[in-house]
């Protein structure tokens, strides 16, 4: 069995000094990789250096909604700039997208029309963040003509919202939102969703599964959400595993495990 973490903030400081132990326990727990999103410009160097420092770990480059007021154009221009060098293990732009319960959401929509263009552009796959936004999200791809890969990560919703995004081309991310029995909604879009649409993901070290402590997620308990996921869906264990592995190298546009 291979599992991947989709989405790991695996280069916070909070795993300073710990990422091989972590890595080495995560892969006991038949983790083979992890892809690791960029948040702000000014972290981008430490993703990239995360990534490279370790195998089996890629990541992306992108502008996450939560921090838009920190950037201006110029940061647009660099992000094109490196994105068109197509750098080493780069693998997709993001996390870009939108949220509704932070910042201002008109602010929003610009940096993530900009990088939905860019990823267009330059033939990436998005990595998107969607909080209470999964209408605009639809909305915005589909007025943007986009026609690549994207992933919807930590999804949180209902199954009528996710059919129309895995309609739009998008992945959707299951995290640790479906090992808590409160989101009988969440749980029941995983169950009805096609298979071929799922990647698993952390989204470490937030999005902490039932009996982890807020803030320690790690990509350790990916196997965790795998367990609880096989629970939801009907097919057998290995067969889910090989589809997700799958599902996951599609969506980034290579075998790289």
């Amino acid at each position: 069995m291979k599992l991947i973490d989709a989405h790991c903030h695996f280069d916070f400081p909070c795993f300073d000094g710990r990422r091989s132990n972590e890595l080495n326990v995560a892969s006991s727990n038949d983790v083979v990789g992890l892809v690791i999103p960029g948040v702000r410009r000014p972290d981008w160097a430490r993703v990239r250096d995360t990534a490279l420092g370790y195998s089996g770990l890629y990541y992306c480059l992108g502008i996450h909604p939560w921090f838009v007021r920190e950037h201006s154009a110029g940061d647009l221009e660099s992000l094109e700039s490196a994105l068109s060098a197509r750098p080493e293990r780069c693998v997709a732009v993001g996390e870009c997208g939108l949220d509704r319960l932070h910042g201002d959401f008109s602010a929003q929509y610009p940096w993530f029309e900009a990088q939905v263009d860019l990823a267009s552009k330059f033939g990436f796959p998005l990595i998107i963040h969607s909080v209470k936004a999964h209408d605009d999200v639809h909305v915005t791809l589909k007025r943007g003509g986009w026609g690549g890969r994207a992933l919807v990560h930590g999804f949180s919703g209902s199954y009528q919202q996710a059919i129309k995004l895995v309609d739009q081309g998008c992945f959707i991310g299951i995290g640790g939102v479906i090992t808590h029995p409160r989101a009988r909604k969440t749980r029941d879009a995983v169950a009805r969703l096609p298979l071929e649409s799922l990647v698993l993901e952390t989204d470490a070290p937030d999005m902490a599964p039932k009996g982890v402590e807020v803030g320690a997620n790690s990509p350790v308990y990916l196997r965790k959400i795998f367990e609880c996921l096989s629970e939801i869906r009907t097919e057998k264990t290995d067969y889910l595993a090989s589809v997700l592995f799958a599902n996951t190298c599609l969506l980034y546009g290579q075998s790289l495990w």
